[in-house]
């Protein structure tokens, strides 16, 4: 029997690649996509030769159709797809722009479309999983985020599309939604102030880990989780159960 395959966007840094080093440690094989080929080049480095790399934009159609045909050529199967790559760009409602805002769709809400429809014919063939993520960002409003937050909402409804219409193939489609991440990024742009209010927010008090939201991406891949479709979970402490949640409030 073959080795099980899995692809997984965004991988060069991040949750990405803690997902594709988890998925390396169970003996998958796995296309690392991402479109910073220096990152990737880095990230690729100590991997090893189940571990495909594939510089490519997911907002790109025909780059896209490339993902996949690489991916089969590579290791003849596709067993979980991952469409973890995203951007970011926060502001003030008012001055985000319709180049921003396409910006933000191409990548988070379109780049997730197109993989998934992509390769959904090889999925039917293993019936495979697609897991799609979202983010804490989709599920409850934050100021500065209009065109993120929308897109993850919009993403967490894909998922649910998926689930109920590529069920009858034997594919499982979730959505995993990130809170607060110890991610490099995350560390260099958020004061001692916002990490703060985070733990003071948020009911386990930290930060998550990448490793932590692999775990649960990697679990729902897995025949762990062969009755589990349509489901959005959020990998966040616990954030998005308090609702106002204010600090003053708690004992």
């Amino acid at each position: 029997m073959m080795e099980r395959c899995a692809i997984v966007t965004g991988a060069a840094r991040g949750i990405g690649l803690a997902t594709a080093k988890q998925f390396l440690g169970m003996g998958w094989q796995v296309a690392l996509v991402d479109r910073d080929r220096e990152e990737l080049d880095r990230a690729m480095a100590p991997l090893g030769d189940r571990a495909k790399a594939l510089p490519y934009d997911i907002s790109d159609p025909d780059q896209v159709a490339q993902i996949i045909a690489d991916t089969l050529d590579a290791f003849g199967r596709i067993d979980a797809l991952v469409n973890n790559a995203g951007v970011a760009e926060f502001g003030p409602i008012e001055d985000c722009d319709f180049a921003m805002w396409r910006r933000v769709m191409a990548t988070n809400l379109d780049g997730t479309f197109l993989c998934s429809q992509a390769a959904t014919p090889a999925l039917r063939q293993t019936k495979g999983a697609i897991v799609n993520i979202g983010s804490i960002s989709g599920l409850r409003a934050s100021t500065l985020r209009v065109a993120y937050g929308t897109s993850k909402a919009a993403v967490i409804q894909l998922t649910k599309q998926q689930a109920a219409e590529l069920g009858e193939y034997g594919i499982r489609a979730n959505c995993v939604c990130p809170g607060p991440v110890r991610t490099k990024l995350a560390m260099a742009v958020h004061s001692q102030e916002i990490i703060d209010a985070y733990h003071d927010a948020i009911p386990l008090n930290r930060y998550g880990s990448e490793e932590e939201i692999a775990n649960v991406i990697v679990f729902l891949c897995s025949d762990k989780a062969s009755y589990v479709t349509g489901q959005v979970i959020a990998a966040d402490g616990g954030f998005d159960s308090t609702g106002v949640g204010l600090p003053a409030l708690r004992v």
